[in-house]
């Protein structure tokens, strides 16, 4: 499907930009964006590639990701039954959910990358996404968050009352959305049209004499969850460091979600552990400030935790931690043919006035049917363009005002949908997957779903 698409934009592109005078804008558009998915995409995902999969490595081999896995694996055995429940991806598949959840975008991508490289050990068929990646990609552009950080961020300047208003409604509506991504891809991989012959896997053949060979491995010949050799049980003055590195995290963790409390138990006899509190975090609300807390200590918590804890495990954390720094370099190069490819058609479709085309001609059909038309902009351009999506969310925001419903249904579409073809893009272009099966209409359900509740909520809650 992404082949008939792609050409699709590039053909319309050039075909829309020649009736309406904007050659040139469609060429200049289309080098300037290869350019943007070398230089300011690939190549800067480099580091933080190198960065987060040398922090999942430590998470690896100090056990951690094999107990995140067994901590969640009825629901993940349920949602990949193909999937060996002890199997690495499955770690970073959580990883991966837990930093998108947490608004942790920066994380988010390189442990989602690594998760894709451990499902497609177990693929049988190269080139050809297994029903785990379509399910998992499913959900991943589904976009669940608990704060939409970047749409308040845009409220918050343009003087909104409330910015945080949007929290509840794109919690509600991205929830909507995942499970739409669920139930379709759980349906799409049913149909005649996208179910995949068995594959015929024979035994592995032994030389005489030789040992029998091993079951506990995943496809690929990938050994299942694997910890270091070195491994060594906590001690229990390890167990103490651990311990007193918890406690300072909750000390900050309540000193970011209730500064009241804090200064009024320390604020006599010791000052300096008393929080001052801003008029901007006296207007939060307590839940925001929660999420907002975890969402700041989740990295630095994940960054000095993970590699304290694999050290007292007796791992070689700097070792370890080089090893899986390597695959960053690798990953990123791999993605860039796939980034150029759905950068520039998009780039030359937007440039040629494809979206404001669509956006006119089913304007009068959403008005029929109760969506406010100044929205579709945005909604079309959701799926291509993350700038552009947000782009097009602060124009709404100028011209209707930060308050407005429309703005804040704009605000909670951002927040609960997400940019599908580049995703899938990205993604799947790290592993060398060219067949995406149904992944991209399982994901555009979860798109159009999420923009249904997003507009249904806001009407209920804003009026």
């Amino acid at each position: 499907m992404l082949n008939y698409i792609w050409l699709g934009m590039v053909v319309l592109a050039v075909v829309i930009g020649g009736c309406t005078d904007h050659l040139k804008e469609v060429a200049d558009k289309s080098f300037e964006m290869a350019e943007f998915a070398v230089m300011k995409t690939a190549l800067p995902l480099v580091g933080i590639m190198a960065l987060w999969l040398g922090i999942m490595r430590l998470a690896e081999r100090a056990g951690l990701v094999a107990l995140l896995a067994r901590a969640l694996r009825p629901l993940m055995v349920w949602l990949f039954p193909d999937v060996p429940h002890d199997h690495p991806a499955m770690g970073s598949m959580l990883m991966n959910m837990a930093a998108s959840i947490l608004g942790l975008g920066n994380a988010a991508t390189p442990l989602g990358l690594r998760a894709m490289k451990d499902l497609e050990t177990l693929n049988p068929r190269p080139g050809t996404a297994t029903n785990a990646m379509c399910t998992y990609l499913a959900i991943n552009t589904s976009s669940i968050q608990l704060i939409p950080a970047t749409a308040i961020a845009v409220l918050a300047a343009n003087k909104a009352i409330n910015p945080t208003a949007i929290v509840g409604t794109s919690i509600m509506a991205t929830t909507c959305a995942a499970i739409a991504a669920v139930a379709a891809a759980k349906f799409l991989q049913r149909l005649p049209i996208y179910r995949l012959p068995p594959v015929d896997s024979p035994a592995p053949k032994t030389a005489p004499g030789s040992p029998e060979p091993q079951t506990a491995k995943a496809g690929n010949d990938k050994p299942i969850i694997k910890e270091a050799t070195t491994l060594q049980p906590l001690k229990w003055w390890g167990t103490l460091i651990m311990a007193v590195f918890g406690v300072f995290f909750l000390y900050l963790f309540f000193r970011l979600a209730f500064p009241e409390a804090l200064r009024q138990m320390f604020g006599n006899f010791l000052p300096a552990l008393a929080p001052t509190i801003s008029a901007e975090v006296a207007k939060l609300t307590t839940f925001v400030r929660i999420v907002d807390a975890v969402s700041k200590l989740s990295i630095p918590f994940m960054l000095s935790v993970f590699p304290l804890y694999a050290a007292l495990r007796h791992v070689k954390v700097y070792e370890e931690f080089v090893d899986g720094a390597k695959e960053g370099f690798d990953v990123a190069i791999r993605i860039i043919p796939y980034l150029v490819a759905i950068l520039v058609a998009m780039g030359m479709f937007r440039a040629a006035g494809g979206i404001d085309m669509l956006s006119a001609a089913l304007a009068p059909v959403m008005q029929a049917i109760g969506f406010p038309p100044p929205l579709l902009p945005m909604v079309l351009m959701r799926p291509l363009s993350g700038s552009g999506t947000l782009g097009l969310f602060a124009e709404l925001v100028k011209q209707y005002g930060p308050d407005s419903i429309i703005s804040r249904m704009g605000g909670t579409i951002f927040g609960s949908t997400e940019t599908t073809f580049y995703v899938l893009a990205v993604y799947f272009g790290s592993v060398g997957i060219k067949r995406t099966r149904y992944a991209l209409p399982a994901g555009l359900a979860a798109d159009t779903v999420g923009v249904i509740a997003s507009v249904i909520f806001c009407k209920i809650v804003f009026g």
